[in-house]
């Protein structure tokens, strides 16, 4: 058990590994949500606790199982983001397989609250039934008009589509171990909320509407129509930018030797016009090259991703991207010359850029493909639809 802190909010609050559990008497999905993977964001550790304390006391009627479970806890005591490694950037197999062969003191503080993370979640798939709903809650440094970040699979699309809120995605190919792209590779529909800035009391409000909006989206509760309109005009109402699908640009990566400083003032989301300095790094300004749009610039110590350019994703690409997937012309592109398969489970490619130089990477994006730079001259293009459970999930949604 730990203790979870608002500096802002003013409360303290003890917290478990699985902050609740609620077990309907009817068959229905179950809903999965982490908060405080970083430890200096409290925002949605209490607002799940909020959540379930009004189901319970106003009983009300769930169909199949609701999870909350607490991240970093370690962290979340301490109120810092991580202490000896992000805990939202390791989740990968080779990790995985070292850790559990390992005892916990051999592990350090990350590891060791990514092997509990990791049991719990291993113990709910067995335990429970699908179709299965994994959502991040965090909040972010700077202030922000609240988005759904995703790894850009179909399936996440198709869901999140119900949600008036703007939609980054492709986030997976910049942000490495991250935990919701683990789950995803393993087929389950997976995303991440961000509600506002970190010790806010809005951010713990949005999560509220947003927790319960998603419960009443999943048919996950059963409630009367005012309540309905109620929670749905809380989400409504929580942005003020476009709900509108946009794409990551852009990244400016940080090594813990760098020096790195966001001018003062921005806000995600934000339009920059070019020759606008953004940062300091290194003692060397850095100037947006083109008009373009700000996301999740920097304002604290820990964390890798200095910030990020996006730009939104004209409807006509989304809808092209759908077809092309739908069709699944993948085996075509090992026709082109510096294309083939990884391995004879053909859920990635490798390109060798030397060969296939003129191919663009905007090509592999609308047919479904992640893609990651391991040395000068390859690139591993990763399928985000092949390990996809769409089978699981209903055909639409409330």
């Amino acid at each position: 058990m730990s203790k979870v802190h608002g500096k802002l909010l003013k409360i303290e609050h003890q917290v478990n590994r699985v902050i609740d559990h609620l077990k309907g008497d009817d068959d229905g999905p179950t809903l999965v949500f982490f908060a405080g993977i970083h430890g200096n964001e409290p925002a949605g550790v209490l607002a799940l606790q909020l959540v379930f304390k009004n189901l319970r006391e106003k009983h009300f009627k769930i169909s199949g199982n609701i999870y909350g479970l607490a991240g970093n806890l370690n962290a979340l005591q301490k109120q810092i983001r991580y202490q000896d490694e992000d805990l939202n950037r390791i989740w990968n197999s080779k990790k995985l397989q070292k850790i559990n062969g390992s005892t916990t003191t051999d592990l350090h503080s990350e590891e060791r609250e990514m092997l509990s993370l990791y049991e719990q979640l291993s113990a709910i798939l067995d335990y429970a039934a699908p179709p299965f709903y994994f959502i991040d809650l965090h909040t972010t440094s700077s202030e922000t008009s609240p988005f759904i970040v995703m790894n850009d699979s179909l399936l996440n699309r198709r869901f999140v589509m119900n949600y008036p809120l703007p939609k980054v995605l492709g986030i997976e190919e910049y942000l490495h171990g991250a935990l919701l792209s683990f789950i995803n590779e393993m087929g389950y529909l997976s995303f991440g909320f961000e509600s506002g800035q970190h010790d806010e009391q809005l951010a713990v409000t949005n999560n509220i509407d947003f927790i319960n909006y998603t419960l009443l989206l999943t048919s996950s509760i059963q409630a009367n129509k005012q309540w309905f309109r109620q929670v749905k005009a809380g989400v409504d109402q929580m942005s003020g930018i476009a709900s509108s699908f946009f794409e990551i640009t852009y990244e400016h990566r940080l090594t813990t030797l760098d020096k790195f400083k966001m001018s003062p003032g921005f806000v995600n989301f934000q339009k920059v016009q070019k020759g606008i300095e953004v940062a300091s790094y290194n003692n060397r300004a850095v100037v947006a090259e083109k008009t373009t749009q700000i996301f999740m610039p920097l304002y604290q110590t820990q964390g890798s991703e200095g910030f990020y350019f996006i730009q939104p994703i004209p409807k006509f690409f989304l809808w092209l991207s759908k077809y092309l997937r739908k069709i699944k012309p993948d085996n075509l592109l090992t026709k082109l010359p510096g294309v083939e398969w990884q391995d004879d489970t053909k859920r990635a490619l490798v390109l060798d850029t030397h060969i296939a130089k003129y191919i663009s990477k905007s090509i592999f994006h609308l047919l479904g493909y992640r893609v990651r730079q391991v040395d000068a001259s390859h690139l591993v293009l990763r399928s985000r639809e092949a390990a996809s459970r769409e089978a699981e999930y209903p055909k639409s949604w409330k």
